[in-house]
């Protein structure tokens, strides 16, 4: 058993998932760069098999789900709040591929990131609100 900073015993589970969640708080913080499952697995210090199939038991969804999950909330976020190409917004997420970003977003949101910036109306609430309330579920 390792020591966190308060001293006390950390058991295997608790040091296992403190390292799942680094991992997760690299994908939060990196979305928009290239990230895969090997990249993530050195984040966590475990096999990428090994990590996969933690990160899933642990958080319900695989790496790259998580993965395509954040990019679309901060797509969403972009749709709304500005007014740049979807192309443009599609980049600045982490997508290479327009045909990509818009089949995934159209997967997890329901519809088309153009039909998305129609409907969508900015909210007048605080981001962490905002953020709560918009995050899609798929």
């Amino acid at each position: 058993m390792s020591r966190p900073a308060s001293g006390r015993m950390m058991s295997p589970r608790e040091r296992d998932n403190r390292r799942l969640l680094r991992a997760r708080d690299a994908i939060d913080r990196d979305y928009g760069r290239p990230l895969d499952v090997p990249a993530l697995a050195r984040i966590a210090h475990v096999s990428p098999s090994h990590f996969s199939r933690s990160f899933r038991a642990t958080f319900g969804e695989t790496p790259h789900r998580y993965l395509q999950r954040r990019r679309i909330e901060r797509a969403m976020a972009l749709l709304r709040d500005t007014a740049d190409p979807v192309t443009d917004v599609a980049l600045m997420v982490g997508s290479n591929s327009l045909g990509t970003f818009s089949r995934t977003f159209r997967d997890i949101v329901g519809v088309s990131p153009s039909e998305y910036r129609r409907r969508a109306r900015r909210v007048a609430a605080p981001v962490c609100f905002t953020k709560s309330w918009m995050r899609p579920a798929g």
